[in-house]
């Protein structure tokens, strides 16, 4: 694969963005770089192959004219950025491999996705949630998310590790699901009302996602975990999944535009090897761990969740860069809440 050097100019904040011709999407994909940064050619090329080699480690289908695209608009954070390469065992999500930059907040990524044709202009109130977040709470960094088949779907806000936001700043956002606010008393009652630590925003299913960081011990217990289960109408965890919860560092909770209720909520764990877990994972799960080469001794996240249709799944992040020193989303490893 040949990468060639051709100048394009990525946006910072708040900013339109040009660039060349795009690169054919043949064999043979072609990055376009800037012509003075050869260090970012090299970090795409190997980014590029990495992507290539875990797809075919899982059997998913793997596309330049998917893949290249995303890498280019993005290509000026990509050498400092924090990395990870995601794998779900949801049955609806068996064909896909997820890959998650984060990088610091010069760099508008709705901005680039919009300009870049990632995300439609819809008239929803998605397209204007980031700017409500970024007009009213502090942002420390940002995140996008991309998979091999489904190409473009999210962006991720990440608040200070020291300013997590509550929950009274997030409901007043116009563009903020009413569900978020219909739930208020919810989150209240499990202490989580004042620790918001990042928004993720998937403008492909319409969904947003609120993490908690920094969790009240007593929420993890697991007579609390199948009471937060039973208040949303899905079905309880396993009791490997409540093992699993007990160690965790954050939650997640799935809303929607269409709904009062909250759609799901998800358990993250940080773990230098997510095959010691007392949790099966699965065969694609178990493969991907093995066969992943990539930063051998990153810690790896572990996200478990239920779906309302009662499945039970789980997803695993793995990091091809963990933490580099230009990126530091947050003092303390173990309070990174993402999934």
């Amino acid at each position: 694969m040949r990468f060639a050097h051709t100048h394009v100019r990525t946006v910072a904040a708040g900013r339109g963005r040009t660039t060349n011709d795009r690169p054919r999407p043949d064999r043979e994909a072609r990055i376009d770089v800037r012509e003075d940064d050869v260090s970012e050619t090299a970090e795409l090329t190997r980014l590029y192959s990495a992507l290539e080699e875990s797809a075919a480690v899982l059997n998913v289908p793997f596309s330049g004219a998917t893949v290249q695209p995303v890498l280019t608009a993005y290509g000026d954070v990509v050498p400092h950025a924090m990395i990870a390469f995601r794998v779900t065992s949801a049955e609806s999500d068996e064909g896909e491999l997820d890959c998650r930059i984060l990088f610091r907040k010069e760099v508008d990524p709705y901005a680039v996705a919009l300009s870049e044709g990632f995300v439609p202009a819809s008239g929803h109130p998605v397209d204007e949630l980031l700017s409500n977040i970024r007009e009213r709470c502090p942002i420390d960094s940002y995140g996008i998310d991309f998979g091999l088949v489904g190409g473009f779907k999210k962006i991720w806000a990440f608040f200070p590790e020291d300013d997590f936001q509550p929950l009274s700043t997030l409901v007043e956002m116009p563009s903020m699901p009413r569900s978020l606010a219909a739930n208020v008393e919810f989150f209240a009652r499990y202490g989580l009302d004042d620790r918001v630590g990042l928004v993720g925003i998937d403008y492909h299913d319409r969904t947003v996602n609120v993490y908690f960081g920094k969790l009240p011990g007593e929420c993890l217990d697991p007579d609390a975990v199948r009471s937060m289960h039973r208040e949303i109408g899905v079905a309880e965890p396993s009791e490997q999944m409540l093992k699993l919860c007990e160690q965790s560092f954050g939650i997640y909770f799935t809303l929607n535009w269409d709904s009062p209720t909250i759609e799901r909520i998800s358990f993250s764990a940080i773990t230098p090897d997510p095959l010691s877990l007392p949790v099966r994972f699965g065969p694609r799960i178990e493969r991907f761990v093995e066969n992943f080469r990539h930063g051998a001794d990153n810690p790896k996240m572990v996200h478990a969740a239920v779906k309302s249709t009662g499945e039970e799944y789980y997803k695993i992040q793995a990091y091809y860069r963990w933490r580099p020193r230009t990126v530091n989303l947050t003092s303390d490893d173990s309070a990174e809440v993402s999934a």
